[in-house]
């Protein structure tokens, strides 16, 4: 899928098929990048990476890449041992000297409550160490023949956000309920096919093995 397979459906939707266009490429690309930004805020799920996560030696406090939007979860020290996770009360609570400790090789990490891009370490590393773990990436810009890195079955949903966005600046006043159209169709589209993942994702929703009793 690129912005200009999306562009494509979203000329014949806002019947803007004849040259000289009303909305030029350059202004649907933008339209296209701005809904992939209203889609991270409402589905972040769907922007998830696994990738490696540099940290910095003697530093209880890391950060997430540059690129990311908030954390999921840390997995391992790249070619090391697993992460637990542990929360920041209990280590303030069994431990409240952690923060200065000695450095060490990490066996825990603790989010940061108040920022998503941030987490810490126990103990702090004591030489610079990769992990690997998940992280929402903040979608980058996409020109008019890159590639959208969603899963197909979200272009229908890409489509009415730009719809919405196209009517919702023209000037015609019989397009306002047009975009209101839009705008549901998209959130709505995002809400089904969220609510639609505890059929697979949980043991409780999960659809019987085959063979097996419902």
């Amino acid at each position: 899928m690129t912005p200009q397979d999306v562009i494509t459906e979203v000329r014949q939707l806002v019947q803007d098929t004849r040259v000289p266009f009303r909305y030029s490429d350059t202004v649907l690309v933008g339209f296209v990048n701005q809904t992939l930004q209203r889609m991270v805020l409402l589905r972040p799920d769907l922007f998830m990476v696994v990738d490696d996560i540099p940290v910095v030696a003697n530093e209880v406090m890391q950060s997430l890449p540059a690129d990311s939007y908030r954390l999921v979860e840390i997995y391992q020290i790249k070619d090391g041992g697993a992460l637990v996770e542990v929360s920041r009360e209990m280590m303030d609570q069994s431990d409240p000297d952690w923060v200065i400790e000695p450095p060490d090789v990490p066996v825990n990490y603790v989010r940061h409550p108040r920022n998503p891009n941030k987490f810490f370490l126990y103990p702090r590393p004591r030489v610079n160490l990769t992990l690997i773990g998940e992280y929402v990436q903040t979608p980058s810009q996409v020109s008019l023949n890159d590639q959208i890195g969603l899963p197909g079955a979200y272009e229908t949903s890409l489509i009415d956000g730009v719809v919405y966005l196209a009517q919702s600046v023209d000037n015609e006043h019989v397009n306002t309920n047009r975009a209101k159209l839009f705008q549901d169709s998209f959130l709505q589209g995002l809400g089904v096919s969220l609510q639609s993942r505890s059929l697979t994702d949980s043991e409780s929703g999960a659809m019987p093995p085959a063979g097996g009793s419902s």
